[in-house]
């Protein structure tokens, strides 16, 4: 169902099953599959792909041009995948050539108010982005991350699986998974205890994720030591994803 005051593009592939109220304006090579609805108000640009079964509240623009001064109107896109909320005010600009071409948010997300998603951001599942949360340019985000309030991540910052944000938090290097970062320069608070035992970890997991925290970050060795002494005393696939992710950083790690 479209409303009557909605404004969409020919060119834009709407399924019949979705729901565009009043107001809103879909331009460009829009596709929005089966079952989403955008409630009022919204703005759809470019190349952008909305998956199933999203609700976009009033006022949030999507697809719209990346805020990159070196964009020179290229042909670039947003995806967005399914089972997203996504609510007043949230921001998603298209990627530039620069980057990937491409802005990627996965599936089941829970953007809440004003946040915003630059250009060539790569957003995995089950995310919460609380208000105000804000991604820079090519941050790349791993699975069952929350953001709580008010906070900022650098550009080309990598995000760890599990890893929770504090409120008003300045993010200027890579959160390695499972942790807690907080601070107005984002410092390492322990282990994300809760959010761990919520999605399921045991306490054997939980308690090796413990130790190699105390190993890498509360202890007088250089980095290289500590994972070296990581790998030869703990084992298991969180283990190795925690060794590899800060292994292979580029920015640095969260300390």
């Amino acid at each position: 169902m479209i409303h009557p005051t909605a404004i969409v593009d020919r060119k834009a592939e709407i399924d019949s099953s979705v729901e565009i109220g009043p107001y809103c304006i879909i331009e460009g090579n829009v596709i929005i599959k089966k079952e989403s609805k955008l409630l009022s108000h919204i703005v759809v640009q470019g190349r952008t792909e909305i998956g199933e079964n999203c609700t976009i509240s009033p006022f949030a623009a999507l697809g719209g041009p990346p805020q990159d001064i070196s964009y020179k109107k290229e042909d670039t896109g947003l995806c967005v995948g399914n089972n997203n909320i996504i609510k007043e005010y949230v921001t998603m600009n298209r990627g530039t050539i620069h980057g990937k071409g491409i802005t990627r948010v996965g599936d089941n997300n829970f953007i809440m108010a004003y946040s915003h998603i630059a250009h060539d951001c790569i957003v995995g599942n089950n995310i919460i982005m609380a208000n105000c949360a804000t991604l820079a340019g090519h941050v790349e985000v791993s699975d069952s991350v929350i953001f709580a309030g008010l906070c900022a991540v650098h550009q080309f910052c990598k995000i760890g699986k599990h890893a929770f944000i504090s409120g008003l938090t300045g993010v200027p290097k890579d959160v390695p998974p499972f942790m807690i970062a907080a601070g107005s320069r984002a410092k390492l608070y322990g282990l994300n205890v809760v959010g761990l035992e919520r999605h399921g970890f045991s306490k054997e997991e939980i308690s090796k994720l413990k130790k190699a925290y105390r190993i890498l970050f509360r202890s007088a060795l250089p980095l290289t030591e500590s994972l070296k002494i990581i790998k030869e005393e703990l084992s298991g696939d969180h283990i190795r994803e925690l060794v590899e992710f800060i292994g292979s950083s580029k920015r640095g790690i969260c300390r």
